[in-house]
């Protein structure tokens, strides 16, 4: 999912010097068609309305399960409420805070047993389990190798998918070489290569995406890789103006947009102005999405995944399909 935080141990995905790609933009006649073996898609759930029976998706993760404070998991979906499809479903589990995932990684504690038993419990009903764990430690790493292992002995037949940050180095903690011997597909969150807290950009460049994806087919292998696409864009102000003030900070601002006049409600003084917030917007269409997937083809990705239904424009569907020996 796309993060407002910043990755583990880099704080933002490596970007290597690497020559720059090319794409011939300019003598682009037609948008490239591509196809993959699987194409992979979440849904939120209460967003089940954007999922039409026409799209080419192979695998859904429906995406909504979470831990709650006390370690318990909380708002589980149900698979009834998807409408009928072939898709195999995957049921998701994300927790947002690393002091919890920590205590419930931890070998032979109560917390880890019963987080275990309860994702166990969560998968009967769907045909695979997404792990999607953005906050671990870097100390827990081993653990959350081991919480995998399990899971996996335990799932049999279902399919076990982790998502892992994006990389084109090495991470102890997200080691997409350790992770893929265990995990079914491992899904890379090629996104957020630039977020809300950095400078304005891409948040999935085509130089930074080819990359990444160079990195997780050494180390993953196009079998259990699943490069992952973002539907979604973001925007960045030069100035914010939301904030705690102190009073020399206060009269400035009075000094620098001329504020003469002070109302009080109940006694407490107050002014209104008005100044001038330029706007950077980068984001997704079906032009740079169709590009974005012929590199990722050429480069023999062979499974892709979207991040997230419903915030797509929806014409990014006519430029991708399902090659014939899909699963």
């Amino acid at each position: 999912m796309e993060n407002e935080t910043l990755p583990e141990e880099a704080g933002s995905p490596v970007i290597e010097e690497e020559p720059e790609f090319t794409f011939d933009l300019d003598n682009l006649v037609r948008l490239p068609e591509s196809t993959f073996t699987e194409v992979w898609t979440y849904v939120i759930a209460g967003s089940e309305k954007y999922l039409k029976a026409s799209y080419p998706i192979t695998d859904i993760v429906y995406f909504g399960a979470e831990v709650d404070a006390y370690g318990s998991i909380v708002a589980i979906p149900r698979r009834k409420n998807l409408p009928r499809n072939n898709a195999r479903i995957h049921v998701s589990i994300t927790c947002g805070s690393s002091g919890l995932t920590h205590f419930l990684l931890e070998p032979e504690s109560k917390a880890r047993a019963a987080f275990f038993n309860a994702l166990i419990t969560m998968a009967g009903e769907y045909d695979g389990l997404n792990i999607d764990l953005e906050n671990i430690p870097l100390q827990d790493a081993d653990n959350f190798l081991s919480l995998l292992r399990q899971l996996k002995e335990t799932l049999g037949e279902k399919m076990l998918s982790v998502c892992v940050p994006a990389r084109t180095t090495e991470s102890r903690t997200y080691n997409y070489k350790n992770i893929s011997k265990i995990a079914d597909r491992v899904f890379v969150m090629a996104y957020d290569e630039h977020w809300s807290g950095s400078s304005p950009g891409s948040i999935a460049s085509l130089r930074w995406c080819r990359n990444v994806a160079a990195y997780a087919l050494k180390t993953i292998g196009a079998q259990k890789l699943v490069m992952g696409i973002p539907f979604y864009g973001r925007s960045w102000a030069n100035k914010t103006t939301a904030r705690a003030l102190i009073a020399s900070t206060t009269d400035n601002i009075m000094k620098d947009n001329s504020i003469t006049e002070v109302e009080r409600e109940n006694g407490v003084p107050k002014f209104t102005y008005t100044t001038n917030v330029k706007v950077t917007v980068y984001f997704e269409d079906a032009y740079s999405l169709a590009v974005r997937m012929d590199m990722y083809q050429t480069s023999g990705v062979d499974k892709i995944g979207f991040w997230r239904l419903g915030q797509e424009d929806t014409a990014v569907w006519n430029y991708v399909g399902i090659k014939a020996a899909a699963r």
